[in-house]
C-alpha cells in the first residue's frame, strides 16, 4: 500500500538524516521530533497534498537552534543576507538595532520564534526603507517563489504560500505574526514555518498614518510566509 511506501521512506530517509548543523555526529532530530514530523508528513500525504518523496523531505527536520544563518531570495535578487539571532520579540530594541546594522534579525525565545528549518515559526525582519534596505522588495514576493536559508552546509528551501499585515497596536494581530503556526495562535505546529516581516511604512504615510514607536517602527508591517519544502547539503545535485 502506498501509505507503507511512505513510512518506509520516511524511516529510510530518517536513517540517514543529516547531522545536526553546527553539533556533527549528533542525529539531527530528536526521535520525539522526527516522530512528529514524521505524522505530519503522512498527514499531508493522506489530504493529497505532497506526494511520498516531498512526505518523506518534509519528516527531517532541524532541531530549531537558533543559529546565524543567510538569506536568499532569487526571485527579488536578495542574496546571502547574514540573519542574526537574538532572545527577543520582532522589532523589538535589539532586533531594530541589529537591522540598522544592515543585517537580518531572528527573534527567539518565548514571544520569538524557532531557528532555521525548525518546527514552528522561524522569523526575519529586516529593513526596507532604511540603513541597507535589505526587504526593499520584500512586499513583491509572491506566493510559490522561495526563500533559501543557509547554515553551516545545509540549505534550508522554504515556499511562500500567504502575505499577511501585521498591526503594531493590535495584541491579538502580534499574537498572531508571533504564533508557531502564523496566524494561529495556541497551535501546536507540525511543520516548519518562515515569517520574513519588514515595514509597511511608504503603505502607512500613503493612506496619512504616521503613527510610529519608541524605535521609529510605523504601525503596520508586511509579513510573508513559507513553509518549508526541501533542505539538502550546499553542492549537492
Amino acid at each position: 500500500m502506498a501509505w507503507r511506501a511512505l513510512l518506509a521512506t520516511v524511516a529510510a530517509v530518517t536513517a540517514t538524516a543529516l547531522p545536526v548543523v553546527g553539533a556533527p555526529a549528533v542525529p539531527a532530530v530528536s526521535s520525539e521530533s522526527t516522530s512528529v514530523a514524521a505524522r505530519s508528513a503522512l498527514s499531508a500525504w493522506r489530504a493529497g497534498t505532497v506526494t511520498v518523496e516531498e512526505a518523506a523531505t518534509l519528516a527531517i527536520v532541524s532541531d530549531g537552534r537558533p543559529r546565524v544563518a543567510r538569506l536568499s531570495i532569487p526571485a527579488l535578487g536578495l542574496r546571502d543576507l547574514t540573519v542574526v539571532p537574538y532572545r527577543g520579540w520582532t522589532d523589538d530594541r535589539p532586533g531594530t538595532d541589529l537591522q540598522d546594522r544592515g543585517v537580518g534579525a531572528s527573534p527567539f525565545g518565548p514571544r520569538g520564534g524557532v531557528g532555521p528549518g525548525g518546527l514552528g515559526n522561524y522569523q526575519i525582519t529586516a529593513h526596507r526603507t532604511s540603513s541597507t534596505a535589505a526587504f526593499r522588495m520584500l512586499p513583491s514576493l509572491r506566493t510559490g517563489q522561495q526563500a533559501v536559508v543557509t547554515v553551516e552546509g545545509v540549505r534550508f528551501v522554504y515556499e511562500i504560500r500567504q502575505t499577511r499585515r501585521t498591526s503594531f497596536r493590535s495584541p491579538r494581530s502580534l499574537a498572531e505574526q508571533r504564533a508557531a503556526v502564523p496566524g494561529r495562535p495556541g497551535s501546536s505546529p507540525t511543520r516548519a514555518f518562515l515569517t520574513l516581516s519588514t515595514c509597511a511604512t511608504l503603505e502607512d504615510h500613503a493612506a496619512g498614518n504616521y503613527w510610529a514607536d519608541e524605535f521609529h517602527n510605523p504601525e503596520h508591517r508586511t509579513d510573508k510566509i513559507g513553509v518549508l519544502v526541501r533542505q539538502e547539503r550546499v553542492g549537492a545535485p
